[in-house]
């Protein structure tokens, strides 16, 4: 079995229009938001064996903050495929993870992570930025996974719930 993370990367500023999309920095909530998110994960155990992000800025700052608060010791990578990736992109992603990786968090962004949810684990509704699903995933190896995989969703934490 493999565990798949997806965090949504968390929210981000609109404060500067002139900036491309891939360029946008955290708001201060999600300069709040992703190290509390961290926090979280390693207290449920919810840490993966690898993590890899958008190459977006908002992505990259999601994860370092959320690695510095859980004090993740493993890999990071950045993988600029995530980058606003829909769900077949987002699946050739997952068969090329190394398969010594049980656990692995992709961070990201819709609509690409809601559909991925929806396809993997047949739950769809929204994936807020900041939140953390985990999907548990009947395979041995990660190029197993496609359009007919059926996993479990075990839980989609927003962090509304979790800390207003």
């Amino acid at each position: 079995m493999k565990t798949l993370l997806l965090l949504r990367h968390a929210k981000s500023s609109w404060a500067s229009p002139e900036l491309d999309d891939h360029d946008r920095p955290l708001n201060p909530r999600g300069q709040r938001t992703a190290p509390l998110m961290g926090k979280f994960a390693a207290q449920q155990g919810l840490l993966p064996d690898l993590i890899v992000s958008s190459t977006a800025r908002r992505a990259q700052e999601t994860t370092r903050l959320f690695v510095d608060e859980s004090q993740f010791q493993g890999e990071v990578r950045f993988d600029e495929q995530i980058y606003l990736a829909d769900v077949s992109t987002l699946i050739s992603v997952l068969n090329d993870l190394p398969e010594s990786a049980n656990s692995v968090m992709l961070v990201g962004h819709n609509p690409g992570f809601e559909e991925l949810v929806e396809l993997l684990a047949d739950h769809s509704g929204p994936f807020p930025t900041a939140a953390l699903a985990r999907i548990d995933l009947p395979v041995e190896s990660w190029q197993q996974i496609g359009r007919e995989t059926s996993g479990d969703l075990q839980d989609l934490y927003r962090p509304r719930e979790l800390f207003d």
